[in-house]
């Protein structure tokens, strides 16, 4: 008569986490096994998942078998046994040669003369179902980042709230951070007197101690305490109430980068260096300070740029002054300075438009809320009809679902077109704003400031080729150059934009519809929302 090992598993320790525990597992399986006359000769208990090979407790129990202490296994389901490829293929090859005769679960048994694609699928179902928790949980915790709440532990100064499953203020901690953060803003606290002083007034470790530097240091340092977080390296915006403003954790910041250990000396001559890239071999364009000494003793500073001549490829690129460069720079940027008259013109356009909006949108949800009203009073007749049994309850469930489904649709709709009837306008504003400013830009001679608008227009499309600069400009403002380019200024403006941009055409838009193209073209507009507002 073989002899058997009992083998119960758990994924974790939490009781409230799986609704068979152990010992519920334990109790159900001795009594198979009493019933089907099972001698039970060792129970091994594991408390830790099957997603990955390595369990101590299970690679004990197949080393006893493999030794011949026990013939056969018995276990609530297959997938106690693994839900990893490495484990399966265990079980798998010990059962066709005989090593393991029985394996008995609650519902079932398997022997080595049994089909092994059968359990071959029933352990893959068990590994994908471990995959698919994996991508489902963490598509999850990325969507909950992106709605602005932090998906883990809330920091020190807040507390995971059980019930809301959001993070709120802890109002007896809170005050104790936002005091920290204004003592090192002072500048005369150390990371060590921060410490101390957070130890002093209740905030301590985990076991009750001073914290330590680097939790210190780490909460000065974390954006959650004004109002976002970091998730996968991306900074996100929270929902979350802050304790402190950004004003207040920019002077912390500053005081601990000057306090920390000594920076490499940022050389003035690097001003422009990341903009460009070579335009014959693609390498990096890099910036060198030269001097000249002249015959009466006065010295001269000049700065080149270059490329790095990295490239395996001979670049026969030459030096480029700064200021040779510099005022060509400027000169590009002014090529895509909005004019006055465009200012006017768009300023008008989305004044009206967002007139428009507004009286459109109210109208919209107007009858958008007849429609709800409708589907309820369609649901209550159909609520009548299958009490008066006149139709199969498949078909009321099916007939259900489809106008619950609509009505839910429909109540979402009025709640955006409540909320963001002329959000849409916003980037529009924003764009016009700052293509507006691209003329002093072009005249101010801080290079930094030409330097982040160059990278606005042309992103990584600036090129240093032949001492000259090429580049490929970015919608929408390669459009914008090219209304300047086709148009007087005398010319009435008439910008029509087509797909994919913003050429210049020869017939007006009126009204919002011109605008709504407009904000399409430069993925400014939400599509759905923009065909709503143009429903009338």
């Amino acid at each position: 008569m073989p002899n058997y090992f009992l083998y119960a598993r758990k994924s974790t320790d939490d009781k409230d986490k799986q609704v068979h525990s152990i010992e519920d597992q334990i109790a159900v399986l001795r009594k198979l096994a009493k019933k089907e006359g099972l001698n039970i000769v060792a129970e091994f208990e594991e408390r830790q998942t099957a997603k990955i090979p390595g369990r101590p407790v299970f690679n004990e129990m197949m080393v006893r078998i493999q030794k011949g202490e026990a013939q056969g296994i018995i276990c609530w389901k297959i997938d106690r046994l693994a839900r990893n490829p490495v484990d399966a293929a265990q079980i798998q090859w010990l059962l066709q040669r005989g090593t393991i005769v029985h394996i008995q679960t609650y519902d079932r048994s398997y022997y080595p003369a049994d089909n092994v694609l059968l359990m071959s699928v029933e352990f893959g179902m068990a590994n994908q179902y471990v995959r698919d928790l994996s991508s489902n949980t963490a598509r999850g915790l990325r969507q909950k980042a992106k709605r602005g709440e932090f998906p883990g532990t809330a920091p020190v100064g807040y507390l995971n709230n059980p019930r809301t499953k959001l993070i709120v203020v802890d109002k007896k901690k809170a005050p104790v951070i936002r005091a920290a953060f204004e003592l090192y803003a002072k500048g005369n606290s150390r990371i060590q007197d921060i410490g101390k002083f957070l130890y002093d007034n209740g905030v301590k470790s985990f076991y009750g101690n001073q914290m330590h530097e680097d939790r210190v240091k780490f909460i000065l340092t974390n954006p959650f305490y004004y109002g976002q977080f970091i998730y996968r390296g991306e900074l996100m915006e929270g929902r979350h109430t802050p304790i402190i403003d950004k004003r207040l954790f920019d002077k912390v910041q500053k005081i601990i980068i000057k306090r920390g250990h000594p920076q490499a000396e940022t050389k003035n001559p690097q001003a422009l260096c990341g903009l460009f890239a070579c335009g014959e071999c693609g390498m990096a364009i890099t910036a060198e300070e030269r001097e000249k000494t002249q015959k009466n003793g006065n010295i001269h500073r000049y700065i080149y740029y270059r490329c790095t001549k990295k490239s395996a490829a001979r670049c026969s690129q030459s030096y480029v002054r700064e200021e040779t460069l510099a005022a060509d720079l400027s000169a590009l940027l002014s090529q895509y300075a909005m004019s006055a008259s465009f200012v006017e013109y768009y300023e008008r356009r989305m004044n009206e438009d967002e007139r428009d909006a507004g009286r459109i949108a109210s109208s919209s949800i107007q009858t958008l809320r007849e429609q709800v009203k409708d589907i309820d009073r369609q649901l209550e007749r159909l609520t009548d009809v299958y009490i008066a049994q006149d139709i199969e309850r498949e078909g009321y469930l099916e007939r259900r679902r489809v106008l619950a489904s609509e009505k839910k649709t429909i109540e979402e709709q009025i709640g955006r077109l409540g909320r963001d009837a002329c959000a849409w306008l916003e980037p529009m504003r924003e764009w016009v704003k700052s293509a507006s400013l691209l003329t002093e830009t072009s005249s101010n001679d801080d290079l930094s400031v030409k330097k982040s608008s160059a990278q606005k227009i042309f992103g990584s499309n600036l090129f240093l080729k032949n001492r000259r600069i090429e580049f490929i400009a970015t919608e929408p403002y390669a459009s914008l150059r090219e209304a300047h380019l086709n148009f007087e200024k005398t010319h009435s403006i008439q910008l029509l934009a087509p797909q994919p941009g913003l050429e210049p055409g020869t017939i007006a838009l009126t009204g919002r519809r011109s605008t709504i193209e407009l904000l399409r073209n430069m993925d400014f507009c939400d599509p759905d929302l923009s065909e709503t507002l143009w429903i009338s």
